[in-house]
């Protein structure tokens, strides 16, 4: 029996610890870094609550340390595919049925573990596999992660009470049914929180989940399933299956049952899915959700009237936190030629207060990209600017994978506004500035129009004016419109995050949009009159 009016306290955001050399916080998470590092674990698959164990292997990798191996993880293949597809429509039986509030009190559970027992493990799980330092992974494993837990409890509970006007002759209300289905997460290295989320946020609301966390975070993505057994998931609500995407993409995207895509990953792969639903749209047995967060080419502008050491600032952290494997990481600047030379000597001195290296050392700003493939599509990106006319290196340029996937922070200038270092996303730390002495309106056009993108920007000035003219110009540009400030470090339940146009469907993960998207609302009128 449930005759209770579940209420769920008003959301406020976890508190980011700071990690004083000497705190209690940062000596757990440097012990929890080092037991990890010294130990080398078997990361089974999850399907219905089995753990299983399969012959084609995957490895987990220090990005920092490259030939050091955290972890070996089962793949799924197809028929594990399946198994996972029919675990999930199983669990959704109970699941679904459940009183809404048992389901939040999951979730806030995993949120209060994560923010005591479990804080150090994801931090130092996160720093290990994805290179990611202390600062950076206190923001997004510990802090964000809560974030999103409480805030799609609250977010859940605002929803269910907002009921229609009912007449004095009959009464209306309105149900928010779960998807009928399963829904497919399909999560990316960057970000430990957003993985969590992308299975986390359908589920809540009644859903049961078939979830690919990627393969290049896998390490800290088992520390997440293990953290939703822990808070008393039942079994089959979520099932986590390691896989390439090519082995198991056909049973997913054929069965009858796909009721949504949960995605943040490339633009090519999510324009790929969409491609295959409406393929199979004939085979569904209801129209599939498809929300999804892709890449970007965020951009800085700068008006003349721009306080130079906010905007040098901007642009170092902006574009080189986590090795600009941010999908928000500013990637293009516009300078004015005027105020190029004052800013470009603040800006080189920043950036020599920035040290890449290993991220167990307390000092260091940036670790190792992710990858070989990244490391090596990056480098070409150096080396494209370093051969072209319409290019220089002003900044670092040097790539050295010798003991990690090292590539250092990179400032190109260009004469072009569409090389093609201004237009291409490269998710790695590289920064294009371009500098113009055109009209302001134009340059805004220019901005609008260079890139396929819609994901991030800022604007840094001082003018007003220059500011509301950018906000109008830029409107479609940016679904996360910054001013002066760097276009990065979203904070859930503060600035909703998602953008538009090859950017994503602007869902705003950790928003009301997002929490909607996983219900599917009945109206119902009882009549009183006879």
């Amino acid at each position: 029996m449930n005759n209770s009016y579940a209420k769920v306290h008003p959301f406020v955001n976890e508190k980011v610890l700071t990690y004083e050399e000497n705190s209690l916080e940062y000596q757990e998470l440097i012990r929890e870094y080092d037991r990890m590092k010294s130990e080398r674990i078997s990361i089974p698959l999850v399907i219905g609550g089995r753990e299983i164990h399969t012959e084609k292997k995957g490895v987990c990798v220090i990005p920092h340390d490259k030939n050091h191996v955290l972890a070996e993880f089962s793949m799924a293949g197809a028929k594990e595919a399946e198994e996972a597809i029919e675990a999930a429509l199983e669990a959704k039986v109970k699941w679904d049925k459940i009183p809404w509030d048992e389901r939040a009190s999951i979730f806030m559970r995993a949120a209060a573990l994560a923010s005591g027992s479990y804080r150090s493990k994801l931090n130092a799980a996160t720093m290990l596999g994805q290179s990611k330092t202390y600062r950076q992974t206190e923001i997004d494993a510990a802090a964000e992660l809560c974030d999103f837990f409480r805030s799609n409890a609250r977010l859940l509970h605002d929803i269910y009470a907002n009921q229609p006007l009912s007449p004095d002759t009959h009464w209306n209300r309105v149900d928010y049914r779960p998807l009928e289905g399963f829904i497919f997460a399909v999560s990316p290295f960057n970000f430990t929180s957003i993985a969590a989320n992308l299975a986390g946020a359908p589920a809540i609301a009644g859903n049961t989940v078939v979830w690919k966390p990627s393969s290049t975070a896998v390490y800290s993505n088992w520390i997440v399933y293990q953290l939703f057994n822990e808070a008393g998931l039942p079994d089959g609500v979520i099932n986590f299956i390691p896989a390439s995407s090519g082995d198991i993409s056909d049973v997913i995207f054929q069965n009858k049952h796909l009721a949504g895509v949960h995605f943040t990953g490339s633009t090519a792969t999510f324009n790929q899915m969409f491609r295959t639903v409406g393929e199979n749209i004939d085979l569904y047995r209801t129209y599939p959700r498809l929300v999804g967060e892709t890449g970007g080419k965020n951009f800085v502008v700068a008006h003349e009237s721009a306080n130079l050491k906010l905007l040098a600032r901007g642009l170092r952290d902006g574009a080189f936190e986590f090795q600009g494997q941010k999908c928000s990481a500013a990637s293009r600047a516009y300078i004015p030629v005027k105020v190029w030379p004052q800013l470009k000597e603040i800006l080189i001195e920043d950036m020599k207060t920035v040290k890449m290296g290993d991220v167990r050392e307390r000092d260091t700003f940036l670790g190792a990209v992710i990858d070989t493939a990244s490391f090596n599509r990056i480098k070409g990106y150096i080396e494209a600017a370093k051969e072209s006319d319409q290019a220089e290196i002003i900044y670092g340029g040097n790539c050295d994978d010798h003991v990690g996937y090292f590539v250092e922070p990179t400032i190109i200038l260009t004469t072009d506004p569409h090389f093609l270092t201004m237009e291409e996303e490269i998710f790695g730390p590289v920064l294009t500035v371009y500098l113009y002495d055109q009209d302001y309106d134009e340059l805004l056009e220019l901005v609008d129009n260079t890139s396929q993108y819609g994901l991030t920007g800022s604007i840094f000035a001082e003018d007003r004016y220059a500011i509301v003219r950018a906000q109008e110009v830029l409107v479609n540009a940016a679904g996360n419109f910054y001013v002066n400030v760097r276009p990065t470090g979203a904070v859930v339940g503060q600035q909703p995050f998602g953008g538009a146009r090859k950017s994503g469907t602007n869902d705003k993960a950790g928003a009301l949009n997002n929490m909607l998207r996983w219900l599917s609302p009945r109206a119902i009128k009882e009549e009183y009159l006879k």
